[in-house]
Formats: structure tokens, sequence, C-alpha cells
């Protein structure tokens, strides 16, 4: 493993391999889902993190969504940027700000192939939060064009490698 930037020391609980515990998904205009994820974020040295996000269906194990990107941390802040792309055409810049075991994103940009389905996604924020027990909660929330900002994804996860 890379030698951790001091810049991501605050950040640095966040690094390895996260497996879901829960997964849940729900919207108002789609039928509610669960699903099984394994997340990685990984130090190169540099002051970011690679991140890459793979669902699965809990049953059939068949993949549902990749996301990747990159964490990174302006040094000497807590402030953070956020840059996923997704595998159904969307590309999401989120920043936000790190606080003791918890980060929280608002996104500041979005965009998305000429060819995806509507509704179009207009704003995303996300948070992860490092409970106690070592276990990490993510919460997405999501608007589109025909939606209000509302809860999308709830995901708990343990932590299985640094």
């Amino acid at each position: 493993m890379a030698k951790v930037h001091e810049a991501l020391k605050p950040i640095q609980w966040l690094i390895g391999t996260w497996e879901s515990t829960v997964a849940k998904g729900h919207f108002p205009t789609i039928k509610d889902f669960t699903y099984h994820e394994i997340l990685k974020f990984e130090s190169l040295g540099q002051p970011l993190l690679n991140y890459e996000a793979r669902s699965r269906h809990p049953v059939s194990g068949a993949p549902m969504h990749l996301e990747s990107g990159f964490l990174r941390v302006k040094p000497g802040t807590n402030q953070l940027a956020f840059m996923v792309s997704h595998n159904f055409g969307l590309a999401v810049l989120e920043e936000g700000l790190a606080t003791q075991n918890s980060l929280e994103f608002e996104s500041k940009s979005i965009s998305r192939i000429s060819f995806a389905n509507d509704p179009s996604v207009k704003s995303i924020k996300r948070n992860f939060k490092l409970h106690e027990d070592g276990t990490m909660e993510v919460t997405t929330d999501m608007e589109t064009s025909t939606t209000e900002l509302t809860n999308h994804l709830i995901v708990i996860y343990k932590k299985l490698e640094q």
C-alpha cells in the first residue's frame, strides 16, 4: 500500500475495501430494491483517493451498477471534491467538507450522455459517516427533473481490508 499523503490524514479511515451489509434503494418513481456493493478507496501517495463502487443483484449476483472516480482533498483544509462517473452515462462533480468521522457532499455539476433516459438527475447529496462500531453508513439523496430532492440510497458497510 502506498504511503498516505498528509492531506488525507483526516479521511484515512476510508482507505480500504468495504462490503455492504444492508443496501436499500427507493425513489418515488421506481420500485424499492436491495443490492450488494463493494466500495474501494485506494491511496496512491497523492492528496487523493481512487474510488470504485460495484453493485450486484443480491440473489442472482448479476452486475447492477458501476461507478468510479477520485476523492481529492485540498491540502491544508477539510475541503473535498468527489468526481464520479457512472456506467449509465452520468458524470458528477460533488464538493463538500470532511468533519470528524463524516464527509458531506453536494453536486456542483452534472453531465450526462445525450441519449440518456429521462428523467435527468439535477442534484445529488451524499454523506459518509463512520460509526463507533467501525461500520460506515452512506446515504445518497437525489433530485431529478420530475422529483424533488429525496433520499434514494441507504447503505451500511463493514470494512474488509485496509
